[in-house]
């Protein structure tokens, strides 16, 4: 009997203890749907209010995400315009010193032969070519004037990435014929004869040695003379320019790296072979320049930009906030009866204080919803209206999104506490 007794008493404290938790669990859901169309009811009675008050919301939201765009297309066209100049590319010059070491030596250039070896200790290497560097007297039509002629090999094209405008340029045929042709830069060919499709077919003449035009090319990217080519540059083959400079010295060499990723440890395997060939002097220097310090630099300067783009829209955000609570202020201050008689009818704090914290919080998601939708749909027009591909990132929207709310919870506190604060009694006598 006593066992039976304690079993049903069990059972009854268990039964009860449910009921209260499933009561307490309808009373929260209860509480949250109320006061969750109470703030709708409130937006509803007051729509301009409510527009003008979620407004700061949309415009900082879409300059969130369209701050994001822009600095993404900026990383991108300044990344293209330095793969226009090669990513890949990889510069060998002679910088000084081992003419201390032997009396008779005095200097320790590169020559075509390092370039030999290199080419084959360095496997990373996709295309090479030396740069013979020269500035001779040409005659065209018996008119002499200087220019910048460099003799460089077939692949140099491929190495520098340039642009053939007309013609062609001369291939490893020419180089191993010895042929006298000559590609030239684009304004040289316009100052001289007019456009680069008459420059092909013209002669002109170095130390009395007839050259035939075969082509003109340009630069991928303007330098605007800041590399080895200047306006007024021609270009021959090394095998010929070597007959005018008499000697194997070379200024420099540029090689092509297969793998982007591989650029720096290619550069000082590159240097090491030219120490370790056995043909220069311990104390001269040769040093690489590459684009990987240019692309960092690139990365920083947009990285800031960005910064301080994402800084003016965070103000942007932080104003609409202010403006949140500004009016949610005066929201609590017109609606000082209705929360004395939600007070009075057995409404807590707390459950005073999440009504206008959640309608804060609404007000800052749909203006944030409003302003994701236009910042996706500016950059989406571009891509839809004209050919370049601005880059999309979902996840400016999500962070903007999360921003929004975030402004809400934040400025929307001073307001829910003073509502929450207010005594019931006063409340009522509010006119």
């Amino acid at each position: 009997m006593a066992a039976e007794r304690t079993r049903r008493i069990s059972l009854e404290r268990a039964r009860r203890i449910s009921f209260e938790r499933t009561i307490a669990s309808a009373r929260q859901t209860i509480m949250l749907s109320e006061i969750a169309k109470l703030a709708i009811d409130s937006f509803r009675s007051s729509k301009v209010r409510f527009i003008l008050t979620a407004l700061g919301m949309v415009i900082g939201t879409a300059s969130v995400i369209l701050v994001v765009a822009i600095s993404a297309t900026g990383r991108q066209y300044i990344l293209s315009e330095i793969q226009g100049i090669g990513t890949n590319l990889v510069e060998l010059e002679y910088a000084g010193g081992g003419s201390g070491a032997v009396t008779n030596i005095q200097s320790d250039f590169l020559t075509f032969d390092d370039e030999r070896t290199i080419d084959e200790e360095v496997p990373s290497i996709a295309a090479s070519s030396v740069v013979l560097e020269m500035h001779q007297n040409i005659s065209i039509g018996g008119v002499v004037r200087e220019v910048l002629v460099l003799g460089v090999e077939p692949q140099y094209r491929q190495v520098r990435n340039l642009v053939t405008l007309a013609g062609r340029y001369f291939d490893e045929e020419d180089e191993t014929a010895h042929s006298k042709v000559a590609d030239v830069t684009e304004p040289f060919a316009r100052a001289m004869f007019g456009s680069p499709a008459e420059a092909i077919g013209r002669t002109f003449q170095i130390n009395g040695i007839p050259f035939i035009i075969i082509g003109t090319f340009k630069e991928r990217v303007e330098t605007f003379g800041e590399t080895e080519i200047a306006d007024q540059t021609i270009l021959i083959p090394y095998s010929v320019g070597r007959y005018f400079s008499g000697t194997d010295n070379v200024k420099e060499m540029y090689f092509s790296i297969r793998d982007q990723n591989d650029v720096e440890d290619a550069a000082r395997q590159i240097v090491s072979a030219v120490r370790n060939d056995g043909r220069h002097q311990p104390t001269s220097v040769y040093q690489t320049q590459t684009m990987t310090a240019l692309i960092t630099l690139a990365g920083q300067v947009v990285n800031a930009l960005t910064a301080m783009l994402l800084l003016v829209s965070g103000v942007t955000l932080a104003v609409g906030g202010v403006g949140i609570m500004n009016i949610m202020l005066a929201t609590v201050r017109s609606r000082t009866r209705e929360i004395g008689i939600r007070k009075a009818l057995g409404a807590t704090r707390r459950e005073i204080k999440l009504q206008f914290l959640l309608e804060a919080v609404f007000v800052s998601l749909f203006g944030g919803l409003i302003g994701a939708v236009i910042g996706l749909a500016i950059p989406f027009s571009v891509r839809f209206l004209t050919s370049y591909r601005v880059p999309v990132s979902g996840w400016s929207a999500v962070i903007g999104l999360v921003a929004s709310a975030s402004v809400g919870v934040i400025f929307g506190t001073l307001p829910a506490n003073r509502a929450a604060a207010m005594d019931p009694i006063d409340s009522l006598r509010y006119e």
